[in-house]
């Protein structure tokens, strides 16, 4: 139905658009014999087929952009939609303005053609500036987010991502107290959580539920307030891009367990809490030449090791053990190498 009111439409502009110009072709030859009638008919005959296909086509658009329309609004908040219909309201008087003068100017086809563009594009320009700005817009008339709830010397705040969330030692370092003041999290971090959360995996959903479990028991927790952070930042496509731009801008302290993320955070100045690398540095070390019990519970990935694990999950690589699969055996460390993904251990068998 809205395919075939548009293409209507454009079929009707370009059929009057026709018109004018066959009528206006007669005098364009002078001396020579044009048929007047003739040619208004050619040229309505052919500005109806050229707006019957571009009114399809401008139809389609124009449906699969209000097909879309659900999934766009769903992706952004309540003081963009709002602001960005402001000001599209705005473009469009603007473009009202400006178009005046290619109506009385230029002739009607052109001219309404012009200001139809004018005002389409005006619009069109002054919804996306606007939801663009949504929070300073709303800052500006008095009623936008408080601004940040930190100075220096004040509070510290934390911006956590789906990580932190899910791996859940962030909660257990608020009750310890190392993070005390105000933590954020933002809205598109909620939104990531609540689609693992819906997952159709149930690993994956357990995940997710956990992450959103994790950031509500954090609400009592007596040194921390919980602020849900609406801003967008609709400039950047990623996920890490926004966490880092919002911890930048408010200098704050970002949690995460993503090592990548953690290290280009690092890169560009912005303090970074990483929960796992802080337990990793809290286990106690063990030193060369240090024996202990372990089990052994698989093989290696090297012909004749044998793979075990501490109680706090710290990788052991144990020579010539592959036979001893299932067996608690002597020990002795030679040598612990750290990596991104934790601390890793090289024994022998004692004695």
């Amino acid at each position: 139905m809205i395919i075939e009111a548009v293409r209507l439409i454009v079929t009707l502009g370009t059929t009057a658009a026709g018109f004018a110009i066959g009528k206006s072709i007669p005098g364009w030859f002078d001396g020579a014999t044009v048929d007047p009638d003739m040619s208004i008919v050619l040229g309505a005959m052919i500005g109806a087929g050229v707006g019957y296909v571009l009114g399809g086509l401008f139809g389609r658009l124009i449906r699969r952009g209000i097909d879309r329309a659900p999934e766009i609004a769903a992706a952004t908040s309540g003081r963009q939609l709002f602001t960005g219909a402001f000001g599209m309201l705005t473009g469009l008087i603007v473009g009202a303005v400006v178009a005046v003068p290619a109506v009385v100017l230029l002739p009607p086809v052109i001219g309404w053609s012009v200001a139809g563009l004018a005002v389409m594009i005006l619009g069109a320009l002054g919804a996306t500036v606007f939801a663009a700005r949504a929070d300073d817009l709303f800052a500006a008339a008095g009623v936008g987010p408080a601004p940040p709830p930190f100075a220096s010397g004040e509070r510290p705040a934390f911006v956590i991502d789906t990580s932190a969330a899910i791996d859940g030692r962030i909660l257990e370092l608020g009750r310890a107290g190392l993070v005390a003041g105000d933590v954020w999290v933002p809205e598109f971090v909620l939104d990531e959580l609540q689609g693992i959360a819906d997952s159709g995996k149930k690993s994956t959903r357990r995940r997710g539920r956990r992450g959103l479990d994790v950031v509500e028991a954090m609400r009592g927790l007596p040194a921390v307030a919980v602020r849900i952070i609406e801003r967008t930042y609709p400039e950047y496509p990623e996920v890490d891009a926004k966490l880092v731009a919002m911890c930048d801008d408010h200098d704050a302290t970002l949690v995460t367990t993503d090592h990548n993320l953690a290290k280009a955070a690092g890169l560009r100045g912005i303090a970074v809490l990483n929960p796992h690398a802080l337990g990793e540095s809290m286990r106690p070390a063990l030193v060369s030449g240090e024996e202990i019990t372990l089990l052994i519970e698989r093989e290696g990935s090297e012909p004749g090791q044998g793979v075990g694990f501490l109680d706090d999950g710290t990788m052991v690589v144990v020579e010539d053990a592959a036979g001893l699969v299932g067996r608690k055996v002597e020990i002795e460390v030679a040598n612990a190498l750290r990596t991104s993904i934790g601390r890793l251990l090289f024994a022998k068998l004692s004695g």
